[in-house]
C-alpha cells in the first residue's frame, strides 16, 4: 500500500493509509496527524473482516490510518502497546487524538455497531466519497476457482482448499470483497468441529454455479 493524500476531487477523495514498519514511523505518523488511527493486522481472516468494517467508515469519514502487519513489523506493534498501555490484539483499531489513545476495539468486536458512535462523534465527515485503495488481490481465489471449474479438483478438495485459503487470508480488503469471498462457505471459525462441520460442498446450492457467479463478479 502507498500513502495517498486528499488532493483529488471531492467525489473521489483518496484515503490516507500509511504502513508503520518501525517505532520511529509510528511516532512520525502520530505527530503529523492530530486525529488518526492505528490498525494492527494479524494473520487470519479476522483481519480481513475487521478492516472491511473499517473501510465502510473510511469511505465517509476523514481519518488517516496507519497500519501495522504485526508479524512482519513487531517492533512497531510493541511500540504502540508501550505508548498506550493497551494490550496488543490483532486485528486491533486504536483511535488517537493529539497522540493519545481515545478508543480501541479488537478482534470480532470491530463491528459497525462499535465504530458508528465513535466515528459520528469524533471523526469529521468527508464532503465526498473516500476511495480506500489496497494492494491486495484476489488472484489466488481466481486460480483455485478456475482449477475447480476445469475439473482439476473435486467438490470436497475445492471446499477444503478454499476454506483454508480464506481462513489464512489477512489481507486489508474492502467490505465488498470480504463479503463476496465469504459467500461460498461462510465463516470457517463457525465450524469448531473441523472442516467436516461445513457439511457437504453442495449444501448451499449448486456449487459450480455459485463458483462461476463469484468468479464473474470478481472479474
Amino acid at each position: 500500500m502507498t500513502q495517498t493524500s486528499g488532493s483529488s476531487a471531492a467525489a473521489e477523495q483518496q484515503q490516507v493509509l500509511v504502513p508503520l514498519t518501525t517505532p520511529e514511523e509510528v511516532d512520525t505518523f502520530l505527530a503529523e496527524y492530530p486525529l488518526a488511527a492505528v490498525f494492527k493486522a494479524g494473520t487470519c481472516h479476522k483481519t480481513m473482516q475487521g478492516f472491511g468494517v473499517l473501510e465502510t467508515f473510511l469511505q465517509k469519514h476523514e481519518l488517516p490510518v496507519g497500519f501495522i502487519r504485526v508479524v512482519d513489523w513487531r517492533p512497531a506493534s510493541n511500540h504502540v502497546a508501550e505508548l498506550t498501555g493497551i494490550q496488543h490484539h490483532s486485528p486491533q483499531f486504536i483511535l488517537f487524538q493529539e497522540g493519545q489513545p481515545r478508543f480501541e476495539v479488537n478482534n470480532w468486536d470491530i463491528t459497525p455497531e462499535a465504530l458508528a458512535p465513535v466515528f459520528e462523534a469524533q471523526v469529521p465527515r468527508r464532503s465526498g466519497e473516500g476511495a480506500v485503495a489496497t494492494d491486495d488481490n484476489v488472484e489466488p481465489y481466481r486460480r483455485l476457482m478456475r482449477a475447480y471449474l476445469d475439473g482439476q479438483l473435486s467438490d470436497w478438495a475445492f471446499q477444503d482448499q478454499y476454506v483454508t485459503l480464506f481462513r489464512d487470508d489477512a489481507s486489508l480488503r474492502s467490505q465488498r470483497e470480504f463479503e463476496a469471498l465469504s459467500r461460498l462457505f461462510g465463516d470457517p471459525d463457525a465450524y469448531h468441529g473441523g472442516l467436516h462441520q461445513l457439511g457437504t460442498p453442495q449444501d448451499r446450492g449448486d456449487l459450480k454455479a455459485r463458483v462461476q457467479d463469484l468468479l464473474n463478479e470478481l472479474g
